[in-house]
């Protein structure tokens, strides 16, 4: 008996690169549905926030129409449903960001997002293959992140980064001129700073352990 493919929403908030999320989760084994319709959030297995740009604009994509989409987001992370979050997908979890004061956070995980800071030597955005190492390791072998080995490389485009309150919910760090999270990993909840979709093989490998877990 064939088993059926779990039911992922990719909730469209406007900021992104939809298309290529949705064919790198279809390619690991889901049934994929790109939408901004809180019933369809609802009714999906696991829910994938991604988030090309601004993180403003990416919380303003979930506060449109009253908010409802960030309700049907919360919704599904209370109920225990898995979510991965891609690059600002990540960062959205947290309170605020640097790069929209005043701009909240769905505060799912306590912490802020900063900017790397300035100075000739350190290229920002961050751009580029980066090698990912577990800490702690608790937290990353209860995560998707437990299906890549130690030291994975991902790709990384980005000039902010989280700084999380709880150093028990950063599941993967790298550098950047300084030591960063690279994903975070509490309870049903996983996301990374990184790109999975355009990570190659150590990417698809991560999708497909969100999809089968």
């Amino acid at each position: 008996m064939t088993q059926a493919r779990p039911r992922v929403a990719v909730a469209d908030t406007g900021s992104g690169n939809l298309r290529s999320v949705e064919k790198a989760l279809a390619r690991a084994g889901a049934e994929v549905i790109v939408t901004s319709d809180p019933a369809v959030i609802a009714g999906a297995d696991k829910v994938v926030v991604p988030g090309q740009g601004q993180f403003g604009a990416v919380v303003a994509g979930l506060d449109r129409d009253g908010g409802a989409l960030r309700q049907a987001v919360m919704q599904a992370i209370r109920a225990g449903k898995p979510y991965l979050g891609l690059c600002l997908g990540l960062q959205v979890l947290f309170d605020s960001s640097e790069e929209n004061p005043g701009v909240a956070g769905l505060g799912v995980l306590p912490g802020v997002v900063r900017r790397f800071p300035a100075h000739h030597e350190l290229k920002v955005p961050h751009m580029g293959w980066n090698r990912a190492t577990r800490r702690p390791e608790g937290a990353a072998l209860r995560s998707p992140a437990a299906a890549v080995p130690d030291g994975t490389y991902f790709y990384f485009v980005h000039s902010y980064f989280a700084v999380p309150a709880r150093a028990e919910d950063v599941a993967l760090e790298t550098d950047h001129g300084l030591t960063f999270c690279a994903a975070v990993a509490r309870d049903n909840v996983f996301a990374c700073q990184f790109h999975p979709e355009k990570s190659q093989d150590a990417g698809a490998a991560l999708l497909s352990a969100f999809i089968t877990v």
